[in-house]
């Protein structure tokens, strides 16, 4: 009897340690996949912003206008179009990643809260 109580005190005091671990070891966990998808995103945003530039480039070509003043000024429109949006994107998504972060440790506080009111 007294080594089961002795286990479960145990337990119990260990139990927000090994919490606080796993969260951790989550919290590491998202913040890896967020970064793997942004740099995914990337690289996709780069392929299809270069295509968009070839596209244009042998439009112009076609048209015969390919080192025209008016296409120099298209193109370089294009590629000043595109960083704005991959910039906007970047953005957009650590503001959501932040606020992700923030919403979950202030779940964690309320529980943590929550779980010393109810001792």
């Amino acid at each position: 009897m007294k080594k089961t109580i002795i286990a479960l005190s145990a337990l119990a005091l260990s139990t927000p340690v090994l919490a606080n671990a796993l969260s951790h070891a989550s919290d590491e966990t998202v913040t890896q996949a967020h970064q793997n998808a942004d740099h995914a995103k990337e690289k996709l945003h780069h392929a299809q912003h270069r295509g968009e530039e070839l596209q244009l480039k042998t439009k112009h070509s076609v048209e015969g206008k390919r080192d025209s003043t008016g296409s120099k000024i298209s193109e370089g429109s294009q590629k000043a179009w595109d960083k704005t949006k991959e910039g906007t994107e970047k953005t957009w998504d650590k503001t959501k990643q932040g606020s992700e972060k923030a919403w979950d440790k202030t779940k964690e506080g309320a529980h943590n809260l929550k779980s010393r009111i109810s001792e």
